[in-house]
Parts: C-alpha cells; sequence; structure tokens
C-alpha cells in the first residue's frame, strides 16, 4: 500500500508508470508529472480504467473512499459510469497472465522443437494458468508468486519447480519487454525459500557381473514388440530414451549402417550419427521385417502416428524386476561410458558417440562425423562384449 511520503517523492519518467495501492487503486505517474488516481475493476465482465481525479486535488485517503464507493456500486449491479458525476472511463486494455503467457508461447513458438513445445506448455496449464490465468500480469507480486511455486514444492517435485519458475519469469521478462508489466516479480524470491534439489546421477551398473544378469532379464521381456525390440538395443546405442523411441525409417542407414537422428532430437540440437553393430543392425532388420505403415520403428501399440515412449521403457525394466535403483534406461549411457573408458578407448570418442556439448560450440556443428571411423569399431567391440556377457 503507498503512502503520502512515497506519493509525493514519485518522479515523472520517460514513460507513463504506475504505482499500486490496493484492491485496485493504482496512481499513474505521466511524463509531464501529473499523478493521476485510477482504479481498475471489471464491469459486466469487462476489464475497466475508472478516473478519480489528480493528486494532490484528491488525497490518497479521499482516493481510497471513492475506489471503495464504486467498488460497493458494483457489487450491487449498477454501473458506477452512468452514476458517479466526473467518473470518467477511459479504454485501457489490461493484459492478464494468460494473455501474457500465450503471446510470449506463440512469439517463440517456431523456434522449439514440437516435444519442447508440447512439454512447456503442458507444464504452464497444469501449475500456473489455473492460479494466475485472470490475473492482471501488472499487478502480480513475488508473494503471489510464491505462493503458486510452494503448492509445486509441497507435492515434492523440486524439478518441476525449477523449470516452471523459469517459463514464469521468462514470461513476466517478456512483459517488461513489451511495456505491459513492470518487472518480473520471480526475480526477488531468493533461491533459499525453497527447498534445495538433490542431486542425483542416473542409476547405473559397472560390473560386468552385475550388467550380465541385466541383460538377461532385458533378453527375458515377453511384453509388446516395439518396447521389447527397442529395449534389445538400448544397452548398444548410447541415445538418450526419448532420441532412440523416436527414431523413424528415414534415420535409418542399412548400406552404411548408421543411424542418422536428426538434430531436432538431439538435445544439442545437431545431427547425430550412432555406427550400428551387426547386432543392433540385425534387430533393426527384424523390427523392418514386421514393419507397419508407421514412419517410427518403433510404433506405439494404440497409435501408429505416434512412436512408443520413453516412459514404456522405464515400466517394462521395472516389471522384470530391474529396480531404480539398479538401473534407469538413461543409465545405459552411464555405463556404457564407464566401461568403455576402463577398456582403453579414446575419452573423445566416447563423449562424442554421447553427443555430448563440444567445449568449442562452432566447432562441434561441423564435426559431427569426427571419429566415425573410430567410434565404428568401438561400438562393434561393445556390442560384441555385451553379447559375450
Amino acid at each position: 500500500m503507498l503512502n503520502n511520503t512515497q506519493i509525493r517523492n514519485f518522479k515523472p519518467k520517460d514513460k507513463l508508470y504506475r504505482e499500486t495501492d490496493s484492491h485496485g487503486l493504482v496512481m499513474e505517474i505521466k511524463p509531464n508529472g501529473v499523478k493521476a488516481w485510477r482504479y481498475r475493476c471489471r464491469i459486466n465482465g469487462k476489464a475497466t480504467m475508472l478516473s478519480l481525479g489528480t493528486y494532490p486535488s484528491v488525497s490518497l485517503a479521499e482516493a481510497r473512499r471513492a475506489r471503495d464507493d464504486l467498488k460497493e456500486q458494483i457489487k450491487l449491479g449498477f454501473d458506477p459510469r452512468e452514476q458517479v458525476e466526473g467518473c470518467v472511463v477511459e479504454k485501457v486494455e489490461i493484459k492478464t497472465f494468460s494473455d501474457m503467457y500465450h503471446e510470449w508461447y506463440e512469439h517463440n513458438l517456431e523456434s522449439w522443437t514440437d516435444g519442447y513445445a508440447k512439454d512447456l506448455d503442458e507444464r504452464c496449464q497444469n501449475h500456473l494458468l489455473p492460479f494466475l490465468r485472470d490475473r492482471s500480469i501488472a499487478e502480480i507480486t513475488a508473494m503471489d508468486m510464491l505462493e503458486v511455486f510452494k503448492r509445486i514444492e509441497s507435492r515434492g517435485t523440486l524439478n518441476m519447480l525449477k523449470k516452471v519458475r523459469g517459463y514464469a519469469s521468462r514470461v513476466f521478462r517478456y512483459s517488461v519487454g513489451m511495456g505491459v508489466c513492470p518487472f518480473d516479480p520471480t526475480r526477488d524470491l531468493p533461491q533459499d525459500v525453497f527447498k534445495k534439489e538433490s542431486v542425483k546421477a542416473f542409476s547405473h551398473i559397472t560390473s560386468k557381473r552385475d550388467l550380465a544378469v541385466v541383460l538377461k532379464k532385458i533378453n527375458a521381456y515377453e511384453g509388446g514388440f516395439s518396447v521389447r525390440m527397442a529395449l534389445k538395443i538400448a544397452p548398444h546405442v548410447f541415445l538418450r530414451p526419448s532420441e532412440l523411441v523416436s527414431i523413424k525409417w528415414e534415420n535409418v542407414d542399412f548400406e552404411h549402417k548408421l543411424i542418422r537422428v536428426e538434430a531436432q532430437k538431439m538435445k544439442m540440437k545437431r545431427e547425430h550419427l550412432v555406427p550400428m553393430s551387426d547386432y543392433v543392425a540385425s534387430v533393426l532388420n527384424e523390427c523392418f521385417e514386421v514393419k507397419t505403415t508407421s514412419q517410427f520403428v518403433f510404433p506405439g501399440q494404440r497409435s501408429l502416428t505416434r512412436p512408443i515412449t520413453p516412459d514404456s521403457l522405464r515400466v517394462a525394466l521395472r516389471s522384470v524386476d530391474i529396480g531404480p535403483d539398479v538401473l534407469t534406461t538413461h543409465g545405459f549411457r552411464h555405463t556404457a561410458s564407464t566401461m568403455l573408458n576402463e577398456m582403453g578407448w579414446p575419452a573423445d570418442a566416447i563423449e562424442k558417440q554421447l553427443s555430448h556439448e563440444e567445449r568449442n560450440k562452432i566447432r562441434g556443428v561441423y564435426n559431427k562425423a569426427e571419429y566415425l571411423e573410430e567410434r565404428k569399431k568401438m561400438m562393434s567391440a561393445w556390442s560384441n562384449f555385451l553379447l559375450t556377457l
């Protein structure tokens, strides 16, 4: 809430700006120095801004009384524009959080992959919009955002909290840039008000004996064909689960024994080459023999227009008694990295096959085939090693 000292000290800026009092009452400071009282409200469901005079002719106490009178009239169903002498209606478009979220979303949509855009929208629809949708974005405070974020934290989903907080901040910063929001309220929330997220590495295997047990269980899996085939090659190809399940037939080059994963599917957003060992090629040939009309190598059971999900691989592992404390589908990558380094394979070839970020990003754009011959030998040797366990 404002006080008289603050009001007297408000200085004009190059652009009009507003300072909030309470319950819709704001002070508008114009570039010419005029300080005007405004009351934000809804009349017949439409956002409206009413003029209550200028300061100091209308004092802070008088402006609050006028606001309360108008609020009561609106509550009783009257239109104060027709009742109050000197009350002027201004055509002011009040942007809600929902308005600015969708504007920001559409503005950035072309630069995002379909999967990223879908996940982002789903998270914001679940965790932000239900609580902020109709709020004027210019009036949302740090305490409002803390309440929203604490709801997420209370569920124990701290990683989700981190992502949603980032999305909210981007919406607010976009709104600041568009001149409809004075600041990003999330910036005033220190990290210390939230629980610390414990960083856990993906569970993975580091011993030959344990790996042999896991591979035996995977080979015994009797679930759906697509999931079964994807699980068979998962330990052999070093791909992230989302990258593996989304492989299309157009990505499979049997002639050169390569899987060419397009840039938009990769975390680092550049094309990635995966040499196929004889074993991987044989599994993919088996998939090709029962090829459906789907463009995906591992089509979903319910819809051929979509691949299986990364989660289906996780469920399959659990169904054959491979617990999360033993191995995750992402953990295959860590296992391969650990053991190949122990076997003496060049670290650069291993990192390149894992598609890890290059220190020199510009160089990395042009070297997708770097170490390819070395990687072909390594991937073949790795498959042979797995098959002997």
